[in-house]
């Protein structure tokens, strides 16, 4: 079953059919909005009209621009703010023990996310077993009302230990239930009816996110962040300069742009 449309956007929806079992498989479109009949229109000419063949299963929403090392660094000296590089192991290590101390990380790698979900591109990521994160989030950085919630970001092969389905959902389009044992270690994206809006994270497609998802199990024994857009109620960031701005008017504790690593 493909999905689409702006119903398509409704994510509690989209886990009930799933988990009724009636389809092998149920995709929904990552930008499943108006947006996104662009890409239906084009692969319906290519497929049905021109016999082209059917060539991949899309795996990754990062289709929008990108910017370079070289595009970052120039933003940062524009805005004279001093930054460490690093490698992407060190860079791993370093932003999952931020988190795991508490601090609030915006995280901004590669191609923005082409619909309304960031998916670890461009997102502020936190400690989910903190309970006050939500409070803190909401009142720091999202300027937003208390009770909305924040999406876990899960290693892909740990879903079934986590949630009631081990089914794969990399766009952030379906919500499913905590299993009850589980629900206390993560309590900042654990929504108040048991369930949580995941995002299952691939080794082969978000390797970066992958590995920082990796290091933070690695200190906590937890195989999930917290995962929110990157803004500020604006649309989320797309350029480095924007994500600067963001950054500078909130309460966020350190920036990753690409390789590097402003604190606040």
């Amino acid at each position: 079953l493909c999905i689409a449309g702006g119903v398509g956007l409704n994510s509690t929806f989209n886990g009930k059919i799933r988990k009724m079992g009636l389809f092998d498989d149920v995709f929904v479109q990552p930008a499943a909005s108006d947006s996104g009949t662009s890409m239906g229109v084009a692969f319906y000419i290519y497929h049905q009209l021109l016999g082209g063949p059917r060539k991949f299963v899309m795996s990754d929403a990062g289709t929008g621009p990108g910017f370079d090392d070289a595009s970052i660094a120039a933003a940062l000296e524009r805005r004279g703010l001093a930054a460490r590089r690093y490698d992407d192991d060190e860079l791993c290590r370093h932003v999952a023990r931020l988190i795991e101390q508490g601090n609030v990380v915006g995280w901004f790698q590669g191609r923005m996310e082409w619909g309304p979900r960031a998916l670890g591109n461009r997102s502020i990521l936190a400690d989910p077993r903190r309970g006050d994160m939500k409070d803190i989030l909401n009142a720091r950085v999202k300027h937003r009302e208390a009770f909305r919630p924040f999406a876990p970001s899960i290693l892909e092969e740990a879903t079934g230990e986590y949630f009631d389905q081990d089914y794969p959902d990399p766009f952030m389009t379906k919500v499913y239930g905590f299993r009850s044992e589980k629900m206390a270690a993560v309590p900042a994206v654990a929504h108040v009816d048991g369930t949580g809006r995941l995002q299952t994270v691939y080794r082969a497609s978000s390797p970066l996110y992958w590995q920082l998802i990796k290091e933070f199990e690695a200190l906590t024994g937890v195989p999930i962040v917290l995962n929110t857009s990157f803004n500020d109620n604006e649309p989320i960031v797309c350029t480095p300069d924007e994500a600067i701005d963001c950054f500078l008017r909130t309460k966020m504790d350190a920036l990753v742009l690409g390789s590097y690593v402003v604190s606040n």
